[in-house]
């Protein structure tokens, strides 16, 4: 029996595919489940430096929630943590890039919304799509420091589709590839990741996340106590060192 979730290592990468073609890779029980349980996994696991995370199949990154799994278990109000989403119910400290390759819908671009980076296929569609079944979007607040304002209220009250060529003219996402080549695009922007110092990585990632909690002000102070570890870490001597002597630096991470 297949997983619903795949779970693969590529040097320090780790490729999480949601793996449900067939249902468009809706948020099943299973696939929760297995999602909750792959972040797990990556936190946990030192040698691995960068998630991707995508959808399996052709025709879908993530279709949002099994709408026949709701409707059979007459769900009300999704308990936190119903669907794992990082920044919120589910801790990782380490980059993610979402490499999506469909339709990313409801549950869908929220996955894809809580990754620190978007790489998408050229015919990639995404929508919140909840206005038209009489869900709820909670999970959208972030929503408001990715786009302007206005397209935010569009998408939501319309719940009306974008392309991929649109979300990155407006910032939301990083890359658009033809489709053939996402993965590949995506891992090389996690490779490029990977070979940095870990520290500083994990440092500038938490920046960026806590920065937008505050002012300028206080902003630039959690920048000087994120960084007080860094600066003081071997691998803050390494680099330079490397440098000095024309060769990669070798990063302990310590």
């Amino acid at each position: 029996m297949e997983e619903a979730v795949e779970f693969a290592i590529e040097d320090s990468v780790a490729v999480i595919t949601i793996n449900r073609p067939q249902r468009l890779n809706a948020l099943s029980q299973e696939v929760r489940d297995g999602l909750r349980n792959a972040w797990h996994r990556f936190e946990n696991d030192d040698s691995l430096k960068v998630a991707i995370l995508t959808g399996a199949g052709d025709r879908a990154f993530c279709a949002g929630m099994d709408l026949k799994e709701a409707s059979a278990t007459a769900l009300r109000i999704p308990p936190r943590g119903f669907v794992p989403t990082l920044g919120d119910d589910t801790h990782v400290s380490k980059p993610t890039i979402a490499a999506v390759n469909g339709l990313a819908l409801a549950g869908g671009w929220l996955l894809a919304q809580m990754c620190d980076l978007c790489v998408a296929a050229d015919d990639a569609v995404f929508a919140i799509t909840e206005a038209k079944v009489g869900r709820g979007t909670p999970w959208a607040a972030p929503l408001v420091h990715m786009l302007p304002q206005r397209i935010c209220m569009e998408l939501l009250l319309t719940g009306d589709s974008i392309g991929a060529h649109r979300l990155h003219e407006l910032g939301y996402v990083n890359r658009v590839v033809p489709r053939a080549g996402l993965l590949d695009e995506a891992r090389a922007l996690a490779q490029r990741i990977a070979a940095n110092a870990p520290l500083t990585v994990k440092s500038c990632r938490a920046l960026v996340y806590q920065s937008t909690e505050m002012g300028r002000s206080a902003a630039l102070r959690v920048g000087d106590r994120l960084f007080e570890r860094v600066y003081l870490s071997e691998d803050a001597q390494e680099g330079p060192r490397a440098f000095a002597e024309k060769r990669a630096p070798r990063w302990r991470g310590v």
